[in-house]
């Protein structure tokens, strides 16, 4: 069977992208990929964090307009 060149296309990208951060991160000229997770995770924390504050404050509002009801 062919393949979509449709299907084809992203895959090459994807392996593409894959390709130049290997080679970024096996670059010694930026910093480490310590360094890259460190602020991943600081990133990832934050975004946690913005997603539980919204989501209380969403429950809230609807506790409200239920309550109303």
């Amino acid at each position: 069977m062919f393949l979509k060149a449709s299907r084809i296309l992203p895959e090459l990208k994807m392996k593409s992208v894959v390709m130049s951060v290997r080679q970024f991160l096996v670059s010694e000229d930026g910093p480490t990929a310590v360094e890259y997770a460190v602020m991943l995770a600081l990133i990832i924390v934050v975004c946690i964090a913005t997603v539980t504050s919204i989501g209380t404050k969403a429950n809230a509002k609807f506790q409200s307009a239920a309550s109303k009801l």
